[in-house]
């Protein structure tokens, strides 16, 4: 069902764009294991996790990064990955070689907001610390829907802002840095998930101290951005 007037959507305050991300990343590429692979191995272990004890063989892992997820994956789920950093995703296959993960099927330079896959060609699609560095969530959450077949899997793991409290000032203080960072520390949930989408998914807080939060959605019917499509 689609909506007469589309949800407002709740944006940061200070936007991304693609070149402020790739720049970001091409900074964090050589140093990107060691300063954010500790942090984020909380959720980055939970989300496989779950695909692992998914149904279903064909995984994309959008925003693959150096390649911290792939070694997880059960040797029977076929894993393509893409990223918009060329000096990340050298360093994903790096990963492949040394490690000979024959499980992993491609590794492919690609817009999350644009990919170049046929409507209905995995089962499962994951998007673990990318929603809140992409220029436009909510086409991030089309793109990954449209992808995955009906009835597969879109999970998301992510930091999402908080409403209040401590952290809500950090978050804010740390807003004009977003640039820089290469990611949005004021990231409002609602700015990937509309308010049907909300309602259908799966929220679990994740460690450390609950700060990211781990999304899972069963996809349902295909649609725009701002329509009904999930279950």
């Amino acid at each position: 069902m689609t909506s007469a007037l589309p949800e407002p959507q709740r944006q940061p305050k200070t936007a991304l764009d693609t070149e402020a991300v790739l720049a970001a990343y091409r900074r964090w590429a050589g140093i990107y294991d060691l300063l954010f692979g500790g942090v984020s191995a909380f959720g980055r272990r939970e989300v496989v996790s779950a695909v692992n004890r998914l149904e279903g063989t064909e995984v994309l892992e959008v925003g693959v990064g150096t390649g911290l997820a792939l070694p997880r994956y059960r040797r029977d789920k076929r894993i393509t990955g893409i990223d918009l950093s060329a000096a990340m995703l050298e360093r994903a296959r790096r990963r492949v070689r040394e490690e000979r993960l024959s499980h992993v099927r491609a590794l492919i330079e690609m817009d999350a907001e644009a990919m170049a896959f046929d409507d209905d060609s995995f089962d499962i699609a994951v998007a673990m610390f990318v929603a809140s560095v992409v220029p436009h969530p909510r086409q991030l959450f089309a793109e990954m829907r449209r992808v995955v077949r009906p009835g597969g899997h879109l999970l998301f793991v992510n930091h999402f802002a908080a409403e209040k409290g401590p952290r809500w000032w950090i978050e804010r203080a740390l807003a004009p840095a977003s640039r820089a960072l290469g990611w949005h520390p004021d990231f409002p949930l609602d700015a990937l998930l509309a308010a049907p989408e909300r309602s259908r998914a799966t929220l679990r807080a994740v460690p450390p101290f609950g700060l990211f939060t781990l999304i899972h959605l069963v996809n349902g019917k295909k649609g725009s951005a701002g329509e009904e499509g999930v279950e």
